[in-house]
């Protein structure tokens, strides 16, 4: 038996997507790409905006963006697209200070949407998500090391924030903490997702490499990266893949003319009961009137040959399946 698990970047449903929401049904956000969805069997996102009709802007920092979305909708929204898992160590979900964290929490275990990487304590925001899909056991962490003011405390809500350095020891040790909770459920897959760097960034940098080959070293099966709302190259490491950034799968962002954060893919993986990788397959999107779409032509090439040169430093081999592109993990 083999299951297909997607990962998508940034899946941000405020400001703009969530007025136009209001005024569309409540599939409208997932486009033409909603069938590409439902024949997923487990769907992991990284939710880039607080779930919440409550709650007061963030104003003890400076802060350029708030996103919140209306959960009347957005719960309902996904749902629909079958997300499982939402990844909530990232730096907007304490937009709304700690009153719509507290609602996001709330809302996704109304759902029954699993979720990992924020909590109401910093001992809450290391526990793993735990997603069973048939006779598939996920366990998925969430870190990032962005907005250090967002990290959660002993006594306040907020992420599970840490350095990437894996020179540093209380990074190794807090991170060891939270592989190892994971792995006391024994999962057949263990996926780190982590929300790191800064904006429009094109490339890892060096300790962002050493730190995810580090996570395969210490038994992760998949890293996935995401922040920089541009994606970057895969690496194959180990047999294991290393997704540095899945750039974003919708938005209401202003799109840069060169590097093109409009531009993604669904990434998908095809894994086997056990937990064997077998094949990542890259399905081409674009983000368009607040909504995720499958990419035209014009768009999906520009996207897969741009993947191919970024991905070309890490010696990542892909093949061509019709629009998609393929790399072979059972080499």
């Amino acid at each position: 038996m083999s299951y297909r698990l997607g990962l998508t970047g940034d899946v941000m449903l405020g400001r703009l997507v969530d007025q136009t929401q209001w005024q569309r049904p409540v599939t409208a956000v997932w486009g033409d790409f909603l069938d590409a969805l439902d024949a997923l069997d487990g769907l992991f996102v990284n939710l880039e905006c607080c779930l919440s009709d409550r709650g007061e802007p963030w104003r003890r920092t400076p802060r350029a963006f708030r996103f919140r979305a209306d959960p009347d909708w957005a719960l309902p929204a996904l749902e629909r697209a079958g997300v499982d898992c939402c990844a909530l160590a990232n730096n907007h979900v304490l937009d709304f200070e700690e009153v719509a964290l507290r609602d996001t929490l709330d809302h996704l275990d109304a759902y029954h949407l699993a979720h990992a990487g924020a909590g109401r304590t910093y001992d809450d925001a290391l526990e793993p998500a735990l997603v069973s899909i048939d006779d598939l056991d996920v366990a998925f962490v969430s870190l990032t090391d962005n907005t250090p003011e967002y990290a959660a405390t002993d006594s306040s809500p907020g992420t599970a924030y840490v350095a990437i350095d894996v020179d540093d020891e209380q990074t190794r040790s807090t991170v060891s903490e939270a592989l190892e909770r994971a792995r006391s459920h024994s999962p057949d897959l263990l996926v780190v997702s982590l929300h790191w760097g800064p904006n429009m960034v094109e490339a890892p940098p060096h300790p962002f490499r050493e730190f995810a080959r580090w996570l395969v070293d210490e038994g992760v099966d998949v890293v996935h990266g995401h922040s920089a709302h541009v994606f970057q190259g895969i690496e194959v490491y180990r047999g294991r893949p290393i997704l540095y950034d899945a750039g974003d799968f919708v938005d209401d962002y202003a799109v840069d003319a060169r590097l093109r954060n409009d531009r993604s893919f669904l990434f998908e993986l095809s894994v086997s009961a056990d937990g064997d990788l077998s094949e990542l397959r890259l399905r081409p999107t674009e983000i368009y009137d607040y909504a995720v779409h499958a990419a035209g032509s014009e768009a999906a090439a520009w996207s897969r040959a741009r993947m191919r040169d970024l991905s070309a430093p890490f010696g990542t081999e892909f093949d061509r399946a019709g629009a998609d592109l393929v790399v072979d993990l059972d080499q």
